[in-house]
């Protein structure tokens, strides 16, 4: 009994931290399985938990700021396609850039924000599920997010691997020339991807922001 009085909180604490690092994963598999290489994860998920957290701050609304966060981090993925694909630039060093732009503008942007809180994301507890012995604890008492990231993991498998979209995409990563002969437009799917992959993060920044801390930590 001892022994599982430690191990729970150890396991809750593991699922919230995973969170925000799972929702990167599904993001960054998409983009690298249509062929973009990102290496500024980090630089989006910073971007889009200042971008969360000051959409709470302000409205007191953390559905609003994790659209907003999700958007922030579109955003700078779509910077990455652009000099990526636009520019045929190297991906590794814009990836780099990208983490280095991200880190820099929310310690230069964050710095009014230290120290305050914001309207975040609460604990849910599944009647029924919540109450079985260990499991409950463990996987059905985090907030809304978490369970969003359970949700993710299969309908991303799905997609991924069950649809017409997610042969596109790996057929394009795989091989874009055969791709481009068969009409599919490798340009479109990559952005399409980069921007999923980039608001995914920021949905992952979001998390620390408004539900692991509910406040703004510079390099969080």
């Amino acid at each position: 009994m001892e022994l599982l009085n430690f191990l729970i909180p150890v396991l809750q604490a593991a699922v919230r931290s995973g969170t925000p690092i799972l929702f990167a994963t599904i993001g960054e598999i998409y983009a690298e399985r249509s062929g973009i290489l990102n290496l500024g994860v980090e630089g989006m998920m910073l971007v889009g938990a200042l971008a969360g957290f000051a959409v709470a701050n302000l409205t007191a609304s953390p559905v609003l700021a994790m659209m907003l966060a999700m958007i922030a981090g579109g955003f700078m993925g779509m910077v990455h396609a652009f000099v990526c694909i636009g520019l045929r630039a190297d991906q590794i060093v814009s990836g780099l850039a990208l983490t280095l732009l991200g880190t820099g503008l929310t310690g230069f942007l964050g710095r009014a924000m230290v120290g305050k809180t914001a309207a975040g994301f609460s604990p849910i507890l599944i009647p029924g599920l919540s109450e079985i012995p260990v499991l409950g604890p463990v996987l059905f008492s985090h907030d809304a997010l978490v369970y969003i990231g359970y949700a993710l993991v299969p309908i991303a498998w799905f997609v991924l691997y069950r649809t017409r979209l997610g042969l596109a995409v790996r057929s394009v990563g795989e091989s874009p020339d055969a791709s481009d002969a068969s009409g599919v437009s490798v340009r479109g799917i990559r952005y399409g991807c980069t921007f999923f992959g980039g608001a995914m993060a920021g949905l992952g920044g979001a998390y620390l922001s408004l539900a692991y801390t509910t406040m703004w930590v510079e390099q969080m």
